[in-house]
């Protein structure tokens, strides 16, 4: 590794872990999990307590109220659809400056103005962002499944359905970060990149459940895919290798935007001129 890449990677590092970004998504995306079950019990609890209101209405909520808190998966996959969703917003957010906002404030000098390499400055993003989402959502997926399994009355939730949901769920934060990157520092205009990419995330979600009851081989569905595996926690050879090969699909992608940035990044001039300096 060179001496370039090297201080590379120690700048991203300190941007994201001495600036508190680094905690405020630990902490957004591990409470996401461990708060969804809660307000699920929560609402279980609520209607339990109001369900004499509601005889007085002929509405009988003893089978919904049933439902909320009879299984552990109803958690856990509020946790995946959580994550997934608000999780997934604050860490774009979070991310505008590494995708293309230091290019805009000069906080940087960015590769044709002073020998800085395209790739010295591509590389070291497409690593620790996407890598610490995956870390946080796996890490996620077992304090949901742990908090969910106290909480409900059955725990239906099994080790390998939590592990297979947790690499689903951080694979679709990782594809999300790296398109991102990938349109924030090819354009320079981060605030459209993660409106484009939230945008992206909310339509696709919610067009693929109403569309399809089949998720695989779906790499924008990865999230609904993680939702029906915890529902479905009897995964058979044939449907591990579906996701196996759904997951080499998603990791394709995110290969081909990384090469996209890089290409970008080489094709473009940048002005860093100016007096403008974002410490």
């Amino acid at each position: 590794m060179n001496m370039q890449i090297k201080a590379s990677y120690k700048k991203e590092m300190l941007a994201y872990f001495r600036t508190g970004k680094a905690l405020i998504v630990a902490l957004v995306i591990l409470g996401l999990a461990v708060f969804s079950p809660l307000v699920i019990t929560g609402m279980g609890a609520l209607m339990d307590s109001m369900s004499e209101i509601y005889d007085e209405f002929g509405i009988d909520v003893s089978e919904m109220t049933g439902v909320l808190v009879s299984a552990a998966s109803t958690g856990v996959s509020s946790s995946v659809s959580d994550i997934t969703g608000a999780g997934l917003i604050v860490l774009l957010l979070l991310l505008n400056r590494a995708a293309g906002g230091e290019q805009k404030k000069r906080a940087v000098i960015i590769p044709q103005s002073a020998g800085l390499s395209s790739l010295a400055y591509i590389y070291p993003k497409f690593i620790i962002y996407p890598l610490s989402a995956f870390i946080l959502a796996f890490i996620g997926m077992f304090a949901s499944w742990g908090v969910s399994s106290l909480l409900f009355d059955h725990n239906d939730v099994t080790l390998s359905g939590v592990l297979i949901a947790g690499i689903l769920t951080g694979v679709c934060l990782m594809m999300y970060v790296c398109c991102h990157l990938t349109l924030g520092t090819a354009t320079g205009k981060a605030g459209m990149s993660a409106a484009v990419c939230i945008a992206a995330s909310i339509l696709l979600s919610n067009i693929f459940a109403f569309t399809s009851s089949d998720y695989m081989f779906n790499p924008f569905a990865l999230s609904l895919l993680a939702t029906t595996v915890i529902h479905n926690p009897a995964i058979t050879a044939s449907e591990l290798l579906d996701i196996v090969v759904t997951v080499i699909f998603a990791l394709g992608i995110m290969f081909l935007l990384y090469w996209v940035a890089l290409f970008a990044q080489n094709a473009r001039r940048i002005d860093n001129s100016g007096n403008e300096i974002d410490l």
